[in-house]
This record gives C-alpha cells, sequence and structure tokens, in this order.
C-alpha cells in the first residue's frame, strides 16, 4: 500500500512538474540529435561596405565636381563619394530545426473544395543572444579615427522569415506558405501543442534576449506544398537570421535622374541547409529525407554530387550572399 501511494505522488509530481515548465513557456526536451543547431555567425567585416562610389552622387550629380582654391579638392563631397564606407551594427538570430517532414493535410482550394495534399515542413526555433557588432571608432596617436567592434545588446529582436525550398535537379522552388489547417496538426506532433507559429505569427513577435538561465525560445514552422516528389537534392534558404548584407553596385546600370539606390544590388546574408533523399515518387515519405551532402565511394559520382549543390567540398550548411 505505502509503495502505491510513493508510485502515485511521484507520478503526480513528474506531472506537475512538466505543466509547470510548459506553461512557463521553455523549450520542450527532444532526445539528443533531433535538434540540429547552427550558431551564429558574426563577422567584423559585415559591420562596413566599402570603400565603394556612392553613384547617386557620383553619376548623378557630376554638378558637384570643382576645383577649390583654398582646400584639396580631395576634401571635395564628390571626391569623397568616390570612396566611401559605409558603417553599421550588425545583429544574429541563433537557429535550429528539427528533422525536414511531411503531412498530408486537407487544403481548401479557390473552389470551395478541400484538396488532400502532402505538405513538406520544417519545424525551427530561434533565439537572441546578444553579441551584437557595433562600430567603435578609437582615435589613434595621430589623430586619424580608427574602427573596431564591440559588442552590444538589445533587449529584443524582430524575425521577418523567409524560408524557401530549392530544388537542385529541377531548379524549381517552393516559397513557404501559410496554411492553417497544417500548423495546428504540425505543433501537436512535434512540440505537443505548444505554440507554434508560421512565417506571418513569428514576424509580429519579439525575439527577447536569452541568457544562459533564460533562454527565451520562440518556436515557428515552415511549410511547402506541391512539392515534386521526383526531387533528390535541394536546399532550405533562410533569409532574415541577420540583417548583414553586400551591396553591389552593377556596372552602368545607374544614370543621371535615377531614384536613390538604383543601379545597385542588396545581398543578403543567407542561411543554405543542403538536404537529400534516396528516394523515388513510388513511395514519397519523410524517413527517406537526410540532412547534408551525401556520401559516394566513387570520386566520379562524388564530383557530380557536389557540382549538383555548387560545392567543392561536403558541408551541411553554409551562408551565402544572395
Amino acid at each position: 500500500m505505502v509503495w502505491r501511494q510513493t508510485a502515485w505522488l511521484g507520478v503526480l509530481l513528474l506531472t506537475v512538474v512538466f505543466h509547470g515548465s510548459h506553461a512557463a513557456g521553455q523549450s520542450p526536451q527532444f532526445a539528443p540529435g533531433v535538434l540540429t543547431l547552427i550558431p551564429p555567425d558574426p563577422q567584423y567585416e559585415e559591420t562596413y561596405s566599402g570603400p565603394m562610389e556612392l553613384l547617386e552622387i557620383v553619376k548623378g550629380l557630376p554638378q558637384l565636381e570643382w576645383n577649390p582654391n583654398y582646400t584639396a579638392k580631395s576634401r571635395t563631397i564628390f571626391a569623397r563619394a568616390k570612396l566611401v564606407t559605409l558603417r553599421r551594427t550588425i545583429w544574429n538570430l541563433e537557429f535550429a530545426f528539427k528533422p525536414l517532414r511531411m503531412l498530408e493535410v486537407d487544403v481548401p482550394q479557390p473552389s470551395g473544395k478541400m484538396q488532400r495534399k502532402r505538405i513538406w515542413y520544417m519545424v525551427y526555433r530561434v533565439r537572441y543572444s546578444g553579441n551584437d557588432l557595433q562600430p567603435d571608432p578609437v582615435k589613434d596617436k595621430f589623430g586619424h579615427t580608427m574602427y573596431g567592434a564591440k559588442a552590444v545588446a538589445h533587449e529584443n529582436r524582430f524575425f521577418f522569415p523567409q524560408l524557401i525550398l530549392e530544388s537542385l535537379d529541377f531548379s524549381k522552388s517552393y516559397q513557404d506558405r501559410i496554411i492553417p489547417a497544417a500548423k495546428e496538426l504540425i505543433a501537436k506532433r512535434e512540440l505537443r501543442g505548444q505554440q507554434l507559429l508560421n512565417s506571418v505569427e513569428i514576424s509580429q513577435t519579439p525575439i527577447p534576449l536569452s541568457t544562459a538561465d533564460v533562454p527565451n525560445d520562440v518556436w515557428g514552422v515552415a511549410t511547402w506544398e506541391d512539392v515534386d516528389p521526383r526531387i533528390d537534392f535541394f536546399s532550405v534558404l533562410v533569409k532574415g537570421l541577420t540583417n548583414a548584407y553586400k551591396p553591389v553596385n552593377l556596372p552602368n546600370s545607374f544614370k543621371p535622374g535615377d531614384p536613390p539606390g538604383s543601379g545597385r544590388q542588396l545581398l543578403a546574408k543567407t542561411l543554405r541547409l543542403n538536404f537529400w533523399r534516396p528516394g523515388d515518387t513510388v513511395h514519397e515519405h519523410e524517413e527517406e529525407i537526410r540532412f547534408g551532402v551525401p556520401v559516394d565511394a566513387d570520386p566520379a559520382r562524388q564530383a557530380r554530387i557536389l557540382k549538383k549543390f555548387g560545392l567543392k567540398q561536403r558541408v551541411d550548411y553554409l551562408w551565402v550572399y544572395r
């Protein structure tokens, strides 16, 4: 009798602890290897762009070029616009994801009817751990301003996600779709019903600063429909994890009178996750999906696989600008 009471008390205690942590918004616990963590990758070089030409002045306002009488020509606005360095604070979010999976869902159609579809999805977690890189000006002994970077933090950051599933076999890409019918089913399956946000909802939710003692996790999901079942090699591109970018001036594309920003591309730093699936179209299922680039003992086949991914060596993920 005493044993039964003790066992019952133990079960009750575990239940209370579990529900208490769930209510507090703490992260669910998974077995080792279930959650793949991609740490932030801040680089000092991302805190500045240049030296570069400000096309809006050099090509858009040529009348500003003149020869001053009492100062060096290199001090004029026009001359300085030829070698401009733009500085900014860079922030990053930590990204972790569960295995990419599939789910059968009844999706509403424009006709008003429901259609059974196989939805590909990825459940992910984002954290903001601070450590933003802020330009730090320092005067040297000659009075010149030199720039380093110092770590700073804010109360929160916002994540405006763009997750694209890109087929490397057929040059197709699939945008993340908002599928309300799928989100609730995915939350029950993956997070025991804990709050799960789609891309619109998570963009409206501040990602609070996390510490070692208080990890403020926010969980999101990306869903893709009508994915070609013939796909063997593909990548998931994740934009919005950082504000790092590279401005690229396009040759001979800016003309006087063009609005500011014309003739320039801003390439966003993007996380690229590589996947493959050794399956076919007959029995499409989630257990075939593998994270990373496959290994092949035959050098020729391995070279062809790497070419598919546009890589020189095997990597599971990489940061690219696009």
